[in-house]
């Protein structure tokens, strides 16, 4: 099955976010001070060709843990997985 695997890296609570605070500064300034926090990160998406949703989620932890895709000191990771419907029926 084919599955889209999200991987989503920001810093972790207390670890400065310069950029989340330059948009913050932005955003409050020119929009709307209702915005209480801007948080910046990383986002990417895989296609996995797996057996099943959890052997799909492990390999791209795997991935990113082996390839140095983010640094587990000061960074967090989520990772959201959905069965890509068959669009053939």
């Amino acid at each position: 099955m084919l599955y889209r695997v999200e991987l989503i890296i920001t810093n972790k609570e207390g670890v400065r976010d310069p950029e989340g605070e330059t948009i913050q500064r932005y955003v409050v300034s020119r929009f709307s001070d209702k915005i209480t926090e801007t948080r910046a990160g990383k986002y990417l998406i895989f296609r996995v060709n797996s057996n099943t949703q959890q052997e799909a989620m492990e390999l791209v932890k795997k991935l990113a843990d082996e390839m140095r895709l983010y640094n587990p000191i000061v960074h967090k990771i989520e990772i959201r997985v959905n069965k890509i419907e068959d669009s053939s029926n």
